[in-house]
């Protein structure tokens, strides 16, 4: 059925709810909830409305509309933000990243609790510490809680009667456990341990360094010298450990500090995690926005779908701006966290440098950020622009590449690698076994290559139907023909360029049309070239490898007359690779301890008599 904005537009309810506007091929271009829903939706196709640059661009690309009516603009705000997470609009601010933060955990609901590492916050009876933003403050706080306290981090049942007939295990010996599991301690002194173990995660410090340095005392005072090291160690741990949780500002409130930077169509979102008034991490959160969107309605949107993921919910958000729909948000947050959460824009004082220096460090992010993707744009599609110029070719998006790597002359193999816009398909790399040359035939190799990729690429064979903008063939003059021979056999039209190395088999230049053409050593065009063909090479070289792994090697110097085992050993130590003994003269060879003239002769003429071994400019580099 056709659907009729106009006619449509007429049978909105005046109810709350989430609209999502489709475009021609039926995708999801954006979803909004509203107050009501007939007064919101009419106001897109309103000529007369001012709309912003996102707006006007989007509604000529409204296709279709649909709506789900909702109980309340509550219940709207929570399935915009399910429907916007799973559909990810292009015309929403999407939160780009997809973190998970560690946490501390410890298991109060037990006898006898475990303090673990835990990848996220789930609602139960335990008590979380965190978020932090690095795996290893996590690790190091654990592991330091273990020594102060011996509190145990295993799942044996307890009483443990597997413990009970083992004994006590390791961390019992090296005091970071005190056994519950066989009977070492009573729950009662074990509790106590933990109780001083959550003080201190909750950032009370002062008494257990009271105690160490009481203890670092008492053992310097009795020469145990080893044991105040140890104590004065720990010390020094429980000192970095604050450090790195400095004070943010004197209130014990759980906090979270929110401050944007936007350029254009991107933003960035700094987040400063401020747990019972201690800083203990900030991570940042990149965000895609319509380069004309309102602030508040971009810190809106990464509010809505961060903390709709996030398991803890502090007391109270400090923001940059002022956010859309703030008094809803500010209910629908403490709704999660089963306590009230207020949203504050602060305007003086301590919290309002703090949420300036989430500013700042907001701003340098995307500054660098900018930077980062003007390298990544010189590197790739700056790098397709020079070479698709430099050959006059009218695109280069698309580049395939290929080479042979035949270490041991018996399981020849082929690997084609693809770049688009500059950049590795991995998902698009195939490999292929030599199955009809016999012997370090590259040519032959390559031709038996190129000639199962397209004839499959002509029979529209999955992963294969795909035809690129240009060839690279991992050589000069020889490979390109091999390849525009079999082209022009299965009547396909592709360009193709050679990779050429000098003698010590480094990228050289690009044979194109006959011709060696110059190319600036310094471009991007250049350096993308050069690592097109080491990731050809790379690729080929990790599945010969792979498959010498499989089997029994059979390698190319067992066929060399007159020269047995001693002499293959004594050949591989003193040179890198094949290439290299192809390529040692004969009073090279004859230097070799085990190896005498005849023999040196032997090896130099087998490689020299073997048809195919190298293309005719002597430039191709075999493994």
């Amino acid at each position: 059925m056709s659907f009729v904005i106009e006619d449509e537009l007429k049978k909105l309810p005046a109810s709350p709810g989430v609209y999502i506007m489709h475009d021609a091929g039926d995708d999801i271009i954006y979803v909004g909830k509203a107050v009501v829903l007939k007064n919101r939706v009419r106001q897109y196709f309103q000529g007369s409305r001012n709309k912003s640059q996102k707006i006007a661009k989007m509604v000529p690309q409204i296709a279709r509309f649909e709506y789900i009516v909702t109980d309340s603009e509550m219940e709207a705000l929570i399935l915009e933000c399910n429907l916007i997470k799973t559909y990810r609009p292009k015309y929403n601010t999407l939160l780009k990243d997809d973190k998970a933060y560690p946490y501390i955990r410890v298991s109060v609901e037990e006898e006898f609790p475990r303090i673990i590492y835990s990848h996220r916050m789930k609602k139960d009876k335990s008590r979380y510490f965190g978020p932090y933003s690095a795996a290893a403050a996590v690790k190091e706080t654990i592991d330091l809680v273990r020594k102060l306290y011996s509190i145990r981090n295993c799942s044996k049942k307890i009483p443990s009667k597997a413990a009970e007939a083992e004994g006590p295990c390791l961390y019992y010996h090296i005091h970071q456990c005190d056994a519950p599991c066989i009977g070492k301690i009573s729950a009662e002194d074990y509790g106590k341990l933990v109780d001083g173990a959550l003080k201190f995660l909750g950032g009370d410090d002062r008494q257990v360094l009271q105690d160490l340095n009481a203890k670092m005392k008492k053992a310097s005072e009795d020469l145990q010298f080893e044991q105040a090291a140890l104590y004065r160690d720990q010390i020094e741990a429980v000192k970095r450990i604050r450090q790195s949780q400095k004070a943010a500002f004197g209130s014990g409130d759980d906090n979270d500090i929110v401050a944007l930077a936007c350029r254009e169509n991107e933003a960035i979102a700094q987040v400063f995690f401020v747990r019972e008034g201690r800083l203990i991490g900030r991570e940042h959160y990149y965000l895609k926005t319509a380069p004309d969107e309102e602030r508040s309605e971009i810190m809106a949107g990464f509010i809505k779908q961060y903390y709709a993921e996030t398991p803890f919910i502090p007391a109270k958000l400090m923001l940059s701006e002022e956010t859309k729909d703030a008094q809803l948000l500010s209910e629908w947050l403490s709704d999660r966290r089963g306590a009230k959460v207020t949203l504050t824009v602060p305007k003086k004082g301590t919290r309002e440098k703090l949420v300036e220096l989430a500013v700042h460090n907001a701003e340098i992010l995307l500054e660098q950020d900018v930077n980062r993707l003007k390298n990544e744009e010189s590197r790739t599609r700056g790098a397709v622009e020079e070479i698709r110029s430099l050959l006059g070719l009218q695109s280069a998006d698309r580049m395939e590449a290929f080479d042979i790597s035949n270490i041991s002359g018996f399981s020849a193999v082929g690997s084609m690698v693809v770049y688009e816009e500059g950049k590795p398909v991995r998902n698009d790399y195939r490999k292929f076994r030599i199955k009809a040359v016999d012997g370090p035939n590259d040519y032959a190799s390559m031709e038996e290559v190129l000639t199962r990729r397209f004839e499959r690429a002509k029979a529209n064979d999955a992963g294969f139907e795909k035809l690129p903008d240009l060839l690279l063939m991992d050589g000069g003059k020889g490979q390109v023909n091999i390849c525009l021979k079999i082209l022009d056999r299965l009547g396909l039209d592709i360009p193709v360029a050679g990779m050429v190395k000098d003698d010590r088999h480094r990228t050289r230049g690009i044979y194109f049309n006959n011709l060696e053409l110059p190319i600036d050593k310094d471009s991007e065009g250049f350096r993308l070239i050069t690592r097109i063909q080491d990731e050809a090479h790379r690729f080929a070289i990790t599945y010969h490898r792979a498959l010498r792994g499989k089997n029994q090697v059979h390698s190319i110097l067992d066929d060399i007359p007159n020269i047995g085992p001693k002499r293959r050993r004594e050949l591989m130590r003193v040179f890198e690779n094949q290439e290299a003994i192809r390529a040692a003269s004969v009073e090279e060879l004859a230097a070799i301890p085990s190896m005498d003239m005849r023999s040196a002769r032997s090896v130099w003429d087998f490689f020299h008599n073997t048809n195919g071994q190298e293309d005719e400019d002597g430039l191709h580099q075999t493994e």
